[in-house]
């Protein structure tokens, strides 16, 4: 399972290292997309912010696993609000699949290192 949780975080950081620098710098797709769900621009800055911090948080969990934890369920919650988006302006399945794929995963990288939440900053 280590193998995995070192897998899926170098594959969730470097993801959302680049959609959330996306959201944050205002690429094309990005802004066109929070248009085409009904939502402010400045929520597409703040969504990139959360998935930023996310990632990093995802890379200090090389060195302790509370933050890829934490990093983790951060990205999962994010995942549900964007779950919720695509499914409130009835985006089509193949356009919703991804963000359900990288929930999924994001809650398999929490559940494998659920037990090491407890040594996050502040925790003990």
């Amino acid at each position: 399972m280590e193998i995995l949780a070192l897998v899926l975080q170098g594959l969730l950081g470097l993801m959302f290292l680049m959609a959330g620098f996306g959201k944050v710098s205002g690429s094309k797709m990005h802004v066109d997309g929070f248009k085409q769900w009904g939502l402010p621009q400045w929520f597409r800055v703040v969504t990139g912010v959360v998935e930023l911090i996310a990632a990093i948080a995802l890379i200090i969990g090389y060195w302790e696993h509370s933050w890829a934890s934490a990093g983790a369920l951060l990205l999962g919650v994010t995942a549900i609000g964007g779950t919720l988006t695509h499914v409130r302006v009835k985006d089509s399945f193949k356009q919703t699949f991804p963000i359900i794929l990288v929930g999924v995963l994001s809650f398999v990288l929490f559940f494998i290192r659920l037990s090491d939440l407890s040594d996050f900053p502040g925790f003990n």
